[in-house]
This record gives structure tokens, sequence and C-alpha cells, in this order.
């Protein structure tokens, strides 16, 4: 069956298929073992490879036109951040067996940023600040705009009004609707107002890690891009709290209307994955992301 005919429901990504996909296109790293890493994201599945390199797999289609844009932006963006990112060493091909592009890349140490391994979490807040400002401020000449590489991260929300407001209806009685509704059409009601700028897309926890509980690295820049960094918020809402919130916002020089689009995209994520599953760990989660959402729109309204 030719590579581009494999259905992704065919597709079994483990350790073997990876083996046998570095055995034939890099063979000087055939000898190698290969072993999945614990956190290995949904989007792609990423593996050891001896001690020194990662595998980084999509596993789905829509996910394929990452590759080449990590491939492409991952070495300039890199000289110019305060932490690692990953570097791509290598784009492996698709075969009869994995219809998709594939990532090999330097192994960047580090846990994933639970909060029992961070050690101030207001610190951390204020170090990813910085991060994501000097992000912000590298040169987007010929940057990836928002579209289907990164699911419309960076351009407007109303991409999503629909399937917001249907979520909201869904989950009226168990969540205040009519709150959510004034945190999305606050959100709706702003635009960015400034160049378009460099954005991560997807800053959650697991793809931030520590080391001696301080962040050292920043990983998966796969739904990244250029325009509006209002997406890259989330994490205020998803992992800070209190004070370290608080630092995190004072950190990043950026206007309450992108605030409010920040609290939009973190509701709108939330709202899809607490309607699709509320009896999961996954939509308690995003219950309890839902609750912080509409209390800081609260506050920051009052």
């Amino acid at each position: 069956m030719p590579a581009d005919h494999v259905q992704a429901r065919d597709v079994v990504i483990d350790t073997a298929l990876v083996r046998r996909l570095i055995a034939t296109q890099f063979p000087q790293w055939a000898n190698l073992p290969v072993r999945p890493v614990q956190f290995g994201g949904w989007d792609n599945r990423t593996f050891h490879l001896g001690e020194h390199m990662t595998v980084r797999m999509p596993s789905d289609g829509s996910y394929t036109l990452q590759v080449k844009k990590e491939q492409h932006w991952l070495p300039k963006l890199a000289p110019l951040l305060p932490l690692p990112i990953p570097v791509p060493l290598a784009m492996g091909q698709p075969d009869k067996t994995y219809p998709w592009p594939w990532s090999i890349y330097e192994w960047l140490a580090g846990e994933t940023a639970v909060p029992a391994r961070i050690g101030d979490l207001k610190q951390f807040a204020i170090d990813l600040a910085h991060f994501l400002t000097a992000l912000q401020q590298i040169d987007t000449t010929g940057g990836p705009p928002a579209g289907p590489h990164n699911f419309y991260r960076g351009g407007s929300l109303t991409v999503y009004d629909g399937e917001t407001r249907d979520a909201i209806a869904a989950l009226r009685g168990k969540i205040d609707a009519d709150a959510a509704l004034a945190v999305w059409e606050a959100a709706l009601d702003t635009h960015w107002q400034g160049p378009d700028v460099w954005f991560h897309g997807d800053v959650a926890f697991g793809n931030l890690l520590v080391q001696n509980g301080r962040l050292s690295a920043v990983i998966d820049f796969g739904t990244s891009g250029v325009g509006d960094p209002a997406c890259d918020l989330a994490i205020a809402w998803t992992l800070f709290h209190g004070a370290s919130r608080e630092a995190f916002r004072a950190a990043l020089p950026l206007d309450r209307g992108t605030w409010a689009r920040g609290r939009g995209w973190t509701l709108w994520k939330a709202l899809i994955v607490y309607a699709g599953a509320p009896a999961s760990s996954a939509g308690e989660t995003s219950r309890l992301v839902l609750e912080e959402v509409l209390a800081d729109h609260a506050r920051m309204t009052r």
C-alpha cells in the first residue's frame, strides 16, 4: 500500500516501528536502544534514541505540517532564547507502514513541570514570562501565520465561536453558563493591536521541563507561529494561581485585551474537554480550570 494511502487507524506507533525506521533511514543509529518517553504527549509519540536523542512521531496526519515547520524554524529561534528548546538533528520520511514525516532531536534533560517538582512557583512563573517575552521579540519575517498547521492559534477566536457556544449550551446546569458566555464574549470583543509576534502555542506543564526545581527548557513547538500571543497565556489558569499568576501577569508586557483573549483560549479548550468527557479525570481537571477562568474574569472586571 502506498505511504500516502496508509490510514491513521492502521498505524501502530511503538518501539518496533521506530527501530525499523531508524534502521532503514538512519543506519548509523541502528544499534542504539529505543524506549518510550514516560510522558510522550498526545499529538505525537516520543521515544528515547540512545542517551542523547529523541524520536518524535506524529500520531495523525493533522500534525504533519508541524514537522517541517519545527525543522526549519527551531534552529533559527534557539540562539535567541534564554532557555534550551529542541534541536532537530534529522527528519525521517514516510514509508509503506508509517505515512508521515517524523523527527529526531537532541535529548533535553529535565522532567515535566508538575507542581511537586517546582521549587518556587512564583519564580517559575517569572522565568517563563521572561522566556515568552524573549520569544515575542524575535523577528517574525517569513514566520508561519495562524492556519491548519497550528489549529489557528495566533489568529481570531471566532474560528471556535460555534464550538464554544455549543459546549456552553451542552454544559448548562453543570457550569455557570452565563458567566462562561460573558468571558467568551469579552474575549471576542478585543483584538490584537500590535504587530505579529512569535508565540509557542501550547504552553502547558507537559511542554515545560524542570531541573533542580527551576524551569530548564521549553519543548514541543508544533503549534507555534506568528500572530497574537494570547494563546500562550493559558498556563496562567492551568498551572498558576494567586501570587504566581500575578507574577506571571506582571512580568509579561501585554494589555488587558490580550489577557481577555487568553481567558478565551483557555475557556474554549476547557469547555470542549469537559463537554466531551465530563466524568473523566481530564474532564474534572477542565472543570477546575473553568472555575479559575470564571473567577479571574469576575475579579478583573469588577
